[in-house]
């Protein structure tokens, strides 16, 4: 895939933009430059692909519930997770114009991500990338949202079959916050690495 337009209109929204060609060249870049910080990660197919927990941890604080330390709930992580200096997530879907979208069940990654770190990494893969506006919100919702219902063994319709989101109202509905950046939010530093290869769901 070709990033040059991508680029071009996330660097007008005022984002700083780094294409890499793997993951493993994004994550190594990330090491060597995040040292001696607090780094949160929201829940992430992508951010486990690229191994970045293992990578920044020698350096850095850094706080992520899927690995939680063992003196820790999950909700005591995720919330020391958001008051790190630098969160890194990824996306559920990326228009062509540069529109960001993200759905959440808790609200503790877009929360994190709209507000609150002085600097917001967002890796994505070129999987995430889709023409249009409504075509981004159509495949975080089913998709990524289905896909990760299975990952996490919820009990929902959309986890049997991974096909597309069913609207359920089951309490272990994964859909419940639909979050989309029209533009780079005013009040931190956002940067956004595009990497050509698929990641996450």
């Amino acid at each position: 895939m070709d990033f040059t337009k991508l680029k071009e209109k996330l660097e007008k929204k005022g984002y700083a933009v780094r294409e890499f060609q793997t993951a493993e060249e994004a994550t190594a870049a990330l090491k060597h430059e995040i040292r001696g910080e607090t780094v949160g990660i929201g829940g992430s197919e992508t951010v486990n692909q690229m191994k970045l927990f293992e990578a920044l941890s020698p350096e850095n604080e850094v706080w992520w519930h899927n690995k939680k330390p063992e003196n820790r709930s999950v909700e005591e992580t995720k919330r020391a997770a958001n008051a790190a200096n630098i969160y890194i997530s990824s996306v559920n879907g990326i228009s062509e114009n540069g529109e960001l979208v993200n759905i959440d069940f808790s609200g503790n990654r877009v929360a994190a991500t709209d507000y609150g770190p002085k600097k917001v990494i967002f890796v994505i893969g070129e999987n995430k990338v889709a023409p249009t506006l409504e075509r981004a919100v159509w495949r975080a919702r089913n998709v990524a949202a289905p896909q990760n219902a299975r990952r996490l063994k919820r009990k929902t319709p959309c986890a049997g079959k991974a096909d597309h989101c069913y609207d359920c109202q089951s309490p272990e509905r994964i859909c419940r916050i639909l979050n989309i950046f029209l533009t780079k939010p005013a009040g931190c530093e956002y940067e956004i690495i595009l990497i050509h290869e698929a990641l996450g769901f």
